[in-house]
């Protein structure tokens, strides 16, 4: 009699229910968070924009790595993302405040250098955003946002309003999906180079398979001769 080849509904839908489970844990994954405040009259004490963006991040079940705070200086605010931007435990970093058109304001300036990769759209859709809530007030605002080195970077108003509505409508929907497109994938070198390593190890093991082979037929590994035994005596 032949078996039957259907596959059992409960167990195919025991598979089916993990897949699911384990594609929702990629997909609720925390980020890990580095939010620097740029300003020179705001401390970490009296920050509301950077507390509104530690709210927002960690409501939406991400992790904020680091919280720092630096004045408006050009060197000083590109060396703090730098340094940030290279935390094996931030995924993405936001910045906020020295946006405007203050002589002060250098941010804009600072971090644009640091991306590798611009997301264009991204001041475009949020000047709209703000334009909505704050009218023509929002043609102030400058904003930029890209990637660099495998983390997606954004540079947001020091206004608490405007630092959580970008970080609510576009940041966190999209910032999972920015970061995993954005990670860096194993190079062609490296995997040239593993595949490589494991073509020799095989051969390594081919050989010594071939001399225990020969070795358990009388044969010295190397040489033609066999080794026979002959009343005690080897030959």
């Amino acid at each position: 009699m032949n078996e039957s080849t259907e596959s059992d509904p409960d167990t195919a839908a025991g598979s089916t229910e993990t897949a699911t489970e384990s594609s929702s844990r990629e997909h609720t994954t925390p980020l890990g968070v580095g939010i620097v405040t740029i300003a020179d009259d705001r401390t970490l004490e009296s920050d509301p924009a950077g507390e509104d963006l530690n709210d927002e991040f960690t409501q939406a079940g991400h992790e904020v790595a680091m919280r720092e705070h630096v004045s408006p200086d050009h060197d000083k605010v590109q060396s703090i993302v730098s340094r940030v931007i290279d935390r094996d435990d931030v995924d993405i970093v936001v910045t906020a405040g020295g946006t405007s058109v203050e002589p002060s304001d250098r941010t804009i300036e600072a971090v644009t250098p640091l991306l590798e990769k611009r997301l264009e759209t991204f001041s475009e859709l949020l000047t709209t955003i703000l334009y909505e809530a704050n009218g023509s007030r929002a043609l102030a605002a400058r904003t930029t946002a890209g990637v660099t080195d495998g983390r997606p970077v954004f540079c947001l108003p020091g206004n608490a309003d405007a630092a959580r509505l970008a970080a609510t409508e576009l940041i966190i929907p999209e910032c999972r999906h920015l970061a995993e497109l954005a990670r860096p994938a194993e190079s062609a070198d490296d995997s040239t180079a593993a595949e490589g390593a494991n073509g020799s190890d095989n051969e390594g093991e081919d050989t010594r398979e071939g001399e225990d082979e020969r070795t358990a037929n009388g044969k010295h590994p190397g040489t033609d001769e066999s080794i026979q035994e002959i009343d005690g005596d080897v030959q």
